[in-house]
C-alpha cells in the first residue's frame, strides 16, 4: 500500500504509544507552567533541592555511577542475592547453547512477574527460604514470583517448569496464587483475585496472538517469551526500537486488563479521561512501560539490539510521583487530596500521574547535569533507578512510618 492510501491510525492507535504518553502528560504541564493546572501547582525553585536529592541517592546506591535499567531484574537481587543466575545455573540456563532459551525463559519470567508487581500493601511479606531474607513490597512480590515461576508454576509441562505458558496461565487460580506467595489472614495481599485474573487473561492474549506468541516448530505452545522470535522475525538487522516493543506489547496484550476504557472496540488499558487533556484522553501504560523496561535485558541476552531507550517515559506510580510532591516540587491545590482515599481514575489522580512523567523528563535532564553525563550516558531508564524510584521510597521512610506514599490509593493490582 502506498504511503498516499495508508490507513490514517485511529485515535485508540495513537493512544497506544510512548509518543502519546509523553505528548499528552506535557500538555498538562504546560498548564501547571502557567499556573491553570486544576489540582496542582508547580514549584520550579524545588528543582535544584531534588536533583541534587535523587543525585545523592544514586551516587549512595551506586558510587561508580554504572547503574542498571530500571527494571523487575533489580528486585530479583534484593538483599545482594543474585537469585536469576542461581536459578538459570540450577536449570542449565547458563551455558551459552542454551543463549535463546534462557532469553525465552527471561521473557516468561518477566512478563509474568510485572503483571504481579502491582502495589503489595503495607502489611504484606514473604519469606524467601533460600536467601533467609524477609522481603516487602516490590522486592517481596519479586522475589516470590520468581520462586513460583522457577518451581514450575506456570508452565504446563513438569519437565520444563522454568516457563510460561498459555495452558499452565489459564489454569492459576486465586488459591493458587495465595499459596505461592504466603498470603493468609495475618499476611494479607491488595489485589490478590485482580493479579490471578491477569494471569489467565494473559493466557487469553496469547492464544488471540498466536502470531506473535508461537513459533513455526512449536505451533501449541503459546509462551510471552516467543517474543523474542517474533522480534529477530521483525528485526532482521537485529536492531529492535524500545517504542516497537511497547506498542507490540500495547497490542497484543490489551485486553486483559479488566474494567478499562475503550475506544471503537479498541481497549486503551492504562488511559484516564481528563477534561485538559488532548483529545480528553491521557495515556500512562504503567506496567507496560515497566514491562518494557524489563525485557530490556531479556531481549539484549538475545542479541537484539535495543535503541531509542529515551522514547519510553518515566513511570507514573507512588514512588516517583510521590517523591515529587514530598519534596514539594508539586503541591496539590487542595490539602484534603492528601487524606482522601482516590480512585485510580479520579481527576486528581490521573492529573498527578501525567504531571509526573512531565517532571521526570525535566529531573532526568536536571540530574544528569548534577552528575556531568550527557543523556547517551545516563538515559531515563538509567535515572528511574538510580534514582528517582528509589528517592521517593527514602523520602516517603523519612516522613511517614513504614514509608507510604503521600496519598491514599484504592488499588485493584493492576495500575499501581
Amino acid at each position: 500500500m502506498s504511503a498516499l492510501h495508508a490507513p490514517v491510525p485511529s485515535l485508540a492507535d495513537k493512544l497506544l504509544s510512548a509518543c502519546a504518553v509523553r505528548q499528552h502528560s506535557a500538555a498538562i504541564m504546560a498548564l501547571a507552567q502557567a499556573g491553570r493546572a486544576r489540582h496542582f501547582t508547580w514549584h520550579p525553585e524545588r528543582m535544584a533541592v531534588v536533583s541534587a536529592y535523587v543525585s545523592n541517592v544514586i551516587r549512595q546506591r551506586y558510587p561508580d555511577l554504572k547503574v542498571p535499567y530500571h527494571s523487575r531484574w533489580r528486585h530479583f537481587e534484593a538483599g545482594g542475592v543474585d537469585r536469576w543466575s542461581a536459578v538459570a545455573h540450577e536449570h542449565g540456563l547458563d551455558a551459552m547453547p542454551a543463549r535463546l532459551e534462557r532469553a525465552r525463559a527471561r521473557v516468561d519470567l518477566a512478563i509474568t512477574s510485572v503483571l504481579l508487581d502491582a502495589g503489595a500493601g503495607p502489611s504484606w511479606h514473604y519469606k524467601d527460604v533460600p536467601s533467609k531474607q524477609t522481603l516487602s513490597r516490590s522486592e517481596g512480590l519479586g522475589v516470590a514470583s520468581l520462586r513460583w515461576w522457577a518451581d514450575g508454576g506456570l508452565s504446563s509441562d513438569p519437565h520444563q517448569p522454568c516457563r510460561a505458558d498459555a495452558k499452565g496461565l489459564e489454569r492459576v487460580q486465586t488459591a493458587d496464587l495465595a499459596l505461592a506467595f504466603q498470603v493468609s489472614d495475618n499476611n494479607p495481599l491488595v489485589g490478590l483475585e485482580g493479579r490471578a485474573n491477569l494471569l489467565r487473561q494473559l493466557a487469553l492474549a496469547l492464544k488471540a496472538h498466536p502470531d506473535v506468541f508461537s513459533r513455526p516448530d512449536e505451533p501449541g505452545l503459546l509462551r510471552p517469551g516467543h517474543l523474542i522470535d517474533t522480534l529477530f522475525r521483525q528485526s532482521p538487522t537485529g536492531q529492535v526500537r524500545a517504542a516497537h516493543v511497547l506498542s507490540l506489547l500495547l497490542h497484543t496484550l490489551g485486553h486483559i486488563w479488566p474494567g478499562r476504557h475503550e475506544l471503537g472496540g479498541v481497549p486503551l488499558g492504562d488511559c484516564w479521561p481528563h477534561p485538559d487533556a488532548p483529545d480528553g484522553w491521557l495515556p500512562f501504560h504503567k506496567l507496560s512501560q515497566w514491562m518494557t523496561y524489563s525485557l530490556l535485558e531479556p531481549l539484549e541476552d538475545a542479541g537484539l539490539s535495543v535503541i531509542g531507550l529515551d522514547e519510553l517515559t518515566g513511570l507514573p506510580e507512588y514512588r516517583n510521583g510521590g517523591l515529587l510532591l514530598d519534596l514539594g516540587l508539586l503541591q496539590a491545590r487542595d490539602r484534603a487530596f492528601h487524606t482522601t482515599r482516590w480512585a485510580v481514575d479520579a481527576e486528581p489522580i490521573v492529573e498527578w500521574r501525567a504531571l509526573t512523567v512531565a517532571i521526570l523528563d525535566h529531573l532526568a535532564e536536571a540530574v544528569r547535569s548534577e552528575l556531568g553525563l550527557t543523556q547517551e550516558q545516563f538515559p531515563l531508564a538509567r535515572v528511574l533507578e538510580g534514582g528517582s524510584w528509589a528517592a521517593g521510597r527514602q523520602i516517603a521512610l523519612a516522613k511517614r512510618p513504614g514509608g507510604p506514599p503521600p496519598m491514599h490509593l484504592d488499588s485493584d493490582g493492576t495500575v499501581f
